[in-house]
């Protein structure tokens, strides 16, 4: 019966590949491999004893918490699917009736990546990666900000002055551990004004729809030609787009040219891509007061057909990965953006290996 049943497990497994299994394209694709040094590194694993190697290999762990990132689920829920989905035991490596991770050490470990900075390192071997692959920067970047939501926070007024002013959460509430433990102190309200910007017949521009957020903002730079996330950083909902510009934008391009929206437009901007050598490709704002010139409005429109590009990515992240932030804090919810654009980037080059491969 025993051997039956693994016959039957067999057959099962290859009718699924024969399917199509993308999680087998996903291992054939990317080099999981060349990540275990760096994972090793920034867990501290020993060479055993006490305190040494944990039973789960790292590989196996970080694989997990790509398919996480792929779903958006929660620790609990991740560790359900495992157990529940064969393809999801196989793609990480996981045996049939052998030990799985269970919602703690996947928190664990996701914490101990986040703790050690592992999870950046690990986006930059990747991007070597696609250099060695010829996915070199080219064409030019392109640079937008995208809101992620976060559950809301219900505090007084006196608790939401105390957030403002910079206290932890166990500052604001010393005497409820447990409460502050669920206090995000780190995320911000904003309003995301939505819709293209249109005007009555004198100039005046038509009132737009203002939806407000809680929660972080995803900053992201792509290289026009491959579309990859060549560099990225996370803030809070309110933080000033323009202000990140220096922080994503790199000299490491074959192009010069740098494409935003009119957020990242200022003196200082400009300025500092004169300094590096860089071209302002960044969209003009409307004269106050004034319509817009005809000439600026067709230069705005040239410029948006290039700049496009980088709402893919972010309709990527959120429409098929459901991108939303469940944990407390910046650094957890910037663990959490990591992996979904290391998710983003895997499957991008999944994309262009396909295109290669089909001439």
């Amino acid at each position: 019966m025993e051997q039956r049943s693994l016959l039957g497990l067999s057959e099962h497994l290859d009718r699924l590949s024969k399917n199509g299994d993308p999680l087998e394209v996903l291992e054939a694709t990317v080099n999981f491999e060349y990540f275990r040094d760096w994972l090793v590194e920034g867990l501290g694993y020993g060479e055993g004893g006490k305190g040494g190697r944990p039973p789960l290999d790292p590989v196996l762990m970080f694989k997990a918490l790509i398919l996480q990132a792929q779903h958006n689920l929660s620790d609990a829920r991740m560790e359900f699917m495992i157990r529940d989905r064969l393809s999801w035991m196989r793609f990480p490596g996981f045996d049939l009736g052998g030990p799985t991770p269970d919602e703690n050490t996947i928190r664990l470990f996701r914490n101990k990546l986040t703790e050690t900075d592992t999870l950046k390192r690990v986006m930059k071997a990747f991007d070597w990666q696609l250099h060695k692959k010829g996915y070199i920067p080219m064409s030019g970047q392109i640079v937008d900000a995208s809101l992620v939501p976060a559950p809301k926070q219900r505090n007084t007024e006196s608790e939401k002055a105390a957030i403002k002013a910079g206290k932890s959460a166990r500052e604001i509430w010393p005497d409820e551990p447990a409460k502050a433990a669920q206090k995000d102190t780190d995320a911000r309200w904003t309003l995301k004004i939505g819709g293209k910007i249109r005007y009555r017949q004198d100039g005046t521009p038509l009132p737009q729809i203002a939806l407000p957020v809680f929660g972080y903002k995803s900053h992201i730079v792509i290289d026009r030609r491959f579309g990859f996330i060549r560099e990225s950083a996370v803030t809070s909902a309110a933080h000033a787009d323009g202000r990140m510009l220096s922080k994503l934008v790199t000299t490491q391009n074959t192009s010069s040219e740098v494409w935003a929206d009119s957020a990242y437009r200022s003196q200082k901007n400009e300025k500092w891509l004169s300094s590096k050598g860089l071209v302002s490709r960044i969209h003009r704002r409307k004269p106050a007061g004034h319509a817009m010139p005809q000439p600026m409005a067709r230069a705005n429109a040239a410029k948006s057909s290039v700049r496009a590009a980088v709402e893919h990515v972010f309709a990527h992240q959120k429409n098929r990965f459901g991108l939303f932030i469940r944990t407390i804090g910046i650094a957890r919810a910037e663990a959490k953006m990591l992996l979904a654009n290391i998710a983003y980037n895997f499957d991008r080059l999944i994309f262009h290996e396909r295109a290669k491969a089909a001439g």
